[in-house]
Protein backbone atom coordinates (compact mmCIF):
# COMPACT_ATOMS: atom_id res chain seq x y z
CA UNK A 1 0.00 0.00 0.00
CA UNK A 2 1.64 3.49 -1.05
CA UNK A 3 2.44 5.90 1.81
CA UNK A 4 0.03 8.32 0.01
CA UNK A 5 -2.85 6.22 0.68
CA UNK A 6 -1.84 4.86 3.94
CA UNK A 7 -2.04 8.38 5.40
CA UNK A 8 -5.17 9.63 3.23
CA UNK A 9 -6.93 6.46 5.14
CA UNK A 10 -5.35 7.49 8.62
CA UNK A 11 -6.11 11.07 8.30
CA UNK A 12 -9.69 10.18 7.05
CA UNK A 13 -10.52 7.88 10.10
CA UNK A 14 -9.17 10.63 11.92
CA UNK A 15 -11.10 13.04 11.01
CA UNK A 16 -14.33 10.85 10.95
CA UNK A 17 -13.72 9.91 14.45
CA UNK A 18 -12.83 14.14 16.07
CA UNK A 19 -15.81 15.33 13.50
CA UNK A 20 -18.62 12.47 14.00
CA UNK A 21 -17.82 12.76 17.65
CA UNK A 22 -18.05 16.69 18.29
CA UNK A 23 -21.26 16.47 15.82
CA UNK A 24 -23.11 14.35 17.81
CA UNK A 25 -22.46 16.19 21.14
CA UNK A 26 -23.12 19.35 19.77
CA UNK A 27 -26.94 17.83 18.92
CA UNK A 28 -27.22 16.47 22.81
CA UNK A 29 -26.81 19.86 23.77
CA UNK A 30 -29.52 21.66 21.49
CA UNK A 31 -32.72 22.80 22.96
CA UNK A 32 -34.88 19.89 24.01
CA UNK A 33 -37.75 21.17 21.19
CA UNK A 34 -35.16 20.36 18.26
CA UNK A 35 -34.73 16.27 19.66
CA UNK A 36 -37.54 14.84 17.70
CA UNK A 37 -36.52 16.25 14.57
CA UNK A 38 -32.44 15.34 15.41
CA UNK A 39 -33.98 11.71 16.03
CA UNK A 40 -35.65 11.92 12.73
CA UNK A 41 -33.23 13.25 10.65
CA UNK A 42 -30.68 10.14 12.42
CA UNK A 43 -32.95 7.40 11.55
CA UNK A 44 -33.05 8.57 7.85
CA UNK A 45 -29.36 9.12 7.76
CA UNK A 46 -29.26 5.55 9.26
CA UNK A 47 -31.42 4.20 6.55
CA UNK A 48 -29.63 5.69 3.74
CA UNK A 49 -26.25 4.51 5.80
CA UNK A 50 -27.76 0.83 5.90
CA UNK A 51 -28.79 0.58 2.01
CA UNK A 52 -25.18 2.46 0.85
CA UNK A 53 -23.55 -0.59 3.47
CA UNK A 54 -25.34 -2.95 1.73
CA UNK A 55 -24.72 -1.61 -1.63
CA UNK A 56 -20.58 -1.10 -0.72
CA UNK A 57 -20.50 -4.62 0.62
CA UNK A 58 -20.53 -6.41 -2.66
CA UNK A 59 -17.81 -4.46 -3.99
CA UNK A 60 -14.59 -4.98 -3.69
CA UNK A 61 -12.77 -1.30 -4.72
CA UNK A 62 -10.67 1.33 -2.45
CA UNK A 63 -14.14 3.87 -2.92
CA UNK A 64 -16.18 0.58 -1.59
CA UNK A 65 -14.45 0.48 1.43
CA UNK A 66 -14.19 4.17 2.54
CA UNK A 67 -18.27 3.77 1.83
CA UNK A 68 -18.77 0.87 3.95
CA UNK A 69 -16.78 2.33 6.66
CA UNK A 70 -18.54 5.54 7.12
CA UNK A 71 -22.12 3.76 6.31
CA UNK A 72 -20.99 2.08 9.37
CA UNK A 73 -20.12 5.04 11.59
CA UNK A 74 -23.19 6.68 10.22
CA UNK A 75 -25.48 3.56 11.88
CA UNK A 76 -23.36 3.96 15.07
CA UNK A 77 -24.16 7.68 15.06
CA UNK A 78 -28.01 6.87 15.38
CA UNK A 79 -27.48 5.03 18.81
CA UNK A 80 -25.20 7.82 20.02
CA UNK A 81 -27.49 10.38 19.52
CA UNK A 82 -30.87 8.54 20.63
CA UNK A 83 -28.48 7.89 23.72
CA UNK A 84 -27.57 11.76 23.95
CA UNK A 85 -31.19 13.06 23.64
CA UNK A 86 -32.60 10.53 26.07
CA UNK A 87 -34.79 8.31 23.88
CA UNK A 88 -32.76 5.23 24.09
CA UNK A 89 -31.54 4.94 27.92
CA UNK A 90 -32.93 2.50 30.06
CA UNK A 91 -35.82 2.04 32.76
CA UNK A 92 -33.54 3.79 35.33
CA UNK A 93 -33.85 6.93 34.95
CA UNK A 94 -32.44 8.30 38.22
CA UNK A 95 -29.21 8.26 39.83
CA UNK A 96 -27.35 5.63 41.39
CA UNK A 97 -28.84 5.01 45.29
CA UNK A 98 -26.51 6.40 47.74
CA UNK A 99 -26.24 3.26 49.58
CA UNK A 100 -25.80 0.29 46.40
CA UNK A 101 -22.95 -1.58 46.75
CA UNK A 102 -21.60 -5.02 44.53
CA UNK A 103 -23.89 -6.45 42.38
CA UNK A 104 -26.64 -4.17 43.48
CA UNK A 105 -25.26 -1.29 41.56
CA UNK A 106 -23.81 -3.17 38.86
CA UNK A 107 -28.04 -3.89 38.55
CA UNK A 108 -28.66 -0.13 38.60
CA UNK A 109 -26.79 0.67 36.41
CA UNK A 110 -27.43 -2.42 33.75
CA UNK A 111 -31.00 -0.67 34.12
CA UNK A 112 -29.70 2.66 33.21
CA UNK A 113 -28.58 1.75 29.91
CA UNK A 114 -30.35 -1.65 29.31
CA UNK A 115 -32.49 -0.17 26.45
CA UNK A 116 -29.44 1.28 24.81
CA UNK A 117 -27.33 -2.18 25.08
CA UNK A 118 -30.37 -3.46 23.70
CA UNK A 119 -30.14 -1.12 20.07
CA UNK A 120 -26.41 -1.55 19.70
CA UNK A 121 -27.54 -5.37 19.23
CA UNK A 122 -30.49 -4.29 16.61
CA UNK A 123 -28.00 -2.59 14.72
CA UNK A 124 -25.10 -5.06 15.21
CA UNK A 125 -27.64 -7.53 13.72
CA UNK A 126 -28.61 -4.67 10.45
CA UNK A 127 -25.04 -4.50 10.02
CA UNK A 128 -24.22 -8.09 9.84
CA UNK A 129 -27.20 -8.58 7.56
CA UNK A 130 -26.41 -5.66 5.05
CA UNK A 131 -22.73 -7.51 4.93
CA UNK A 132 -23.88 -11.06 5.04
CA UNK A 133 -21.39 -13.49 2.72
CA UNK A 134 -20.28 -10.61 1.02
CA UNK A 135 -16.50 -9.85 0.18
CA UNK A 136 -16.41 -6.48 1.52
CA UNK A 137 -16.64 -6.22 5.24
CA UNK A 138 -15.24 -3.52 6.53
CA UNK A 139 -18.57 -1.98 7.60
CA UNK A 140 -19.09 -5.19 9.71
CA UNK A 141 -15.29 -5.11 11.28
CA UNK A 142 -15.85 -0.82 11.95
CA UNK A 143 -18.87 -1.59 13.58
CA UNK A 144 -17.56 -4.30 15.55
CA UNK A 145 -14.95 -2.29 17.05
CA UNK A 146 -16.98 0.13 17.84
CA UNK A 147 -18.95 -2.02 20.45
CA UNK A 148 -16.17 -4.02 21.52
CA UNK A 149 -14.34 -1.07 22.75
CA UNK A 150 -17.39 0.97 23.72
CA UNK A 151 -18.16 -1.83 25.90
CA UNK A 152 -14.98 -2.00 27.49
CA UNK A 153 -15.14 1.77 28.24
CA UNK A 154 -18.51 1.93 29.91
CA UNK A 155 -17.13 -1.11 31.78
CA UNK A 156 -14.35 1.00 32.84
CA UNK A 157 -16.12 3.51 33.66
CA UNK A 158 -18.16 1.95 36.15
CA UNK A 159 -14.63 0.41 37.68
CA UNK A 160 -13.39 3.24 37.92
CA UNK A 161 -10.76 5.05 35.97
CA UNK A 162 -8.96 8.97 36.09
CA UNK A 163 -11.08 10.83 33.63
CA UNK A 164 -14.94 10.11 33.98
CA UNK A 165 -15.23 12.74 31.03
CA UNK A 166 -18.75 13.53 32.50
CA UNK A 167 -18.98 16.61 30.82
CA UNK A 168 -19.72 14.53 28.01
CA UNK A 169 -22.88 14.14 29.36
CA UNK A 170 -26.04 16.60 28.24
CA UNK A 171 -27.87 18.18 31.61
CA UNK A 172 -30.73 15.75 30.95
CA UNK A 173 -28.02 12.89 31.29
CA UNK A 174 -26.23 13.92 33.89
CA UNK A 175 -27.01 11.48 36.72
CA UNK A 176 -25.36 9.00 34.68
CA UNK A 177 -22.17 10.04 36.45
CA UNK A 178 -23.44 8.59 39.44
CA UNK A 179 -22.67 5.08 38.31
CA UNK A 180 -19.15 5.89 37.14
CA UNK A 181 -16.43 5.74 39.80
CA UNK A 182 -13.08 7.89 40.08
CA UNK A 183 -9.89 5.79 40.84
CA UNK A 184 -6.34 6.01 39.42
CA UNK A 185 -7.21 2.35 37.48
CA UNK A 186 -8.67 -0.72 37.56
CA UNK A 187 -7.67 -4.40 36.80
CA UNK A 188 -10.08 -4.15 34.16
CA UNK A 189 -8.01 -1.53 31.94
CA UNK A 190 -4.75 -3.26 31.00
CA UNK A 191 -6.87 -6.36 30.51
CA UNK A 192 -8.47 -3.81 27.74
CA UNK A 193 -5.35 -2.51 26.53
CA UNK A 194 -3.58 -5.68 26.20
CA UNK A 195 -6.65 -7.36 24.09
CA UNK A 196 -7.21 -4.60 21.75
CA UNK A 197 -3.27 -4.08 21.53
CA UNK A 198 -3.27 -7.91 20.61
CA UNK A 199 -5.64 -7.50 17.80
CA UNK A 200 -4.60 -4.08 16.37
CA UNK A 201 -1.18 -5.53 15.90
CA UNK A 202 -2.07 -7.97 13.58
CA UNK A 203 -4.23 -5.71 11.46
CA UNK A 204 -0.77 -3.25 11.44
CA UNK A 205 1.07 -6.38 10.31
CA UNK A 206 -1.82 -7.19 7.68
CA UNK A 207 -2.02 -3.64 6.07
CA UNK A 208 2.01 -4.24 5.71
CA UNK A 209 1.77 -7.25 4.02
CA UNK A 210 -1.03 -6.14 1.47
CA UNK A 211 1.09 -3.53 -0.44
CA UNK A 212 -0.21 -4.74 -3.86
CA UNK A 213 -4.22 -5.25 -2.10
CA UNK A 214 -5.14 -1.66 -2.53
CA UNK A 215 -9.03 -2.66 -1.46
CA UNK A 216 -7.57 -4.95 1.28
CA UNK A 217 -5.09 -2.54 2.55
CA UNK A 218 -7.66 0.35 2.85
CA UNK A 219 -10.11 -1.88 4.37
CA UNK A 220 -7.49 -3.20 6.71
CA UNK A 221 -6.28 0.20 7.63
CA UNK A 222 -9.45 2.01 8.20
CA UNK A 223 -10.39 -0.75 10.78
CA UNK A 224 -7.16 -0.36 12.24
CA UNK A 225 -6.55 2.95 12.64
CA UNK A 226 -10.28 3.23 14.45
CA UNK A 227 -8.85 0.42 17.00
CA UNK A 228 -6.20 2.28 17.57
CA UNK A 229 -7.97 5.65 17.97
CA UNK A 230 -10.18 3.42 20.75
CA UNK A 231 -6.87 2.20 22.50
CA UNK A 232 -5.55 5.91 22.72
CA UNK A 233 -9.43 7.09 24.31
CA UNK A 234 -8.61 4.40 26.92
CA UNK A 235 -5.27 5.46 27.66
CA UNK A 236 -6.77 9.42 28.12
CA UNK A 237 -9.09 7.30 30.95
CA UNK A 238 -6.15 7.14 33.22
CA UNK A 239 -3.88 9.58 31.91
CA UNK A 240 -3.42 13.04 33.73
CA UNK A 241 -4.56 14.19 30.51
CA UNK A 242 -7.98 16.51 29.90
CA UNK A 243 -9.67 16.03 26.58
CA UNK A 244 -12.39 17.67 26.27
CA UNK A 245 -10.78 20.48 24.93
CA UNK A 246 -11.12 18.39 21.54
CA UNK A 247 -14.47 18.78 21.50
CA UNK A 248 -14.69 21.86 23.29
CA UNK A 249 -16.71 23.40 20.13
CA UNK A 250 -19.38 20.43 20.19
CA UNK A 251 -19.90 21.42 23.97
CA UNK A 252 -20.40 25.15 23.64
CA UNK A 253 -24.20 24.86 22.54
CA UNK A 254 -26.35 25.41 26.58
CA UNK A 255 -30.00 23.93 25.98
Amino acid sequence: MPLSQLLLAVLFTVIVWWSFTGVILWLGRLPPRSFRWTLLGATLVLAFALVGLAISASRTTVASAYCAFTCAVLVWGWQEIAFLLGYVTGARRSACPPDSRGWRRAWHATEAILHHELALVVLALLVFAASWNQPNQTGWWAYLVLWAMRLSAKLNLFLGVRNLSEDFLPAHLAYLSSYFTRRACNWLMPVSLLAAGAVAVPLWQAVAARPDDAFAATSLCLVAVLLTLAVIEHLFMVLPVPTAWLWKWGMRVKA
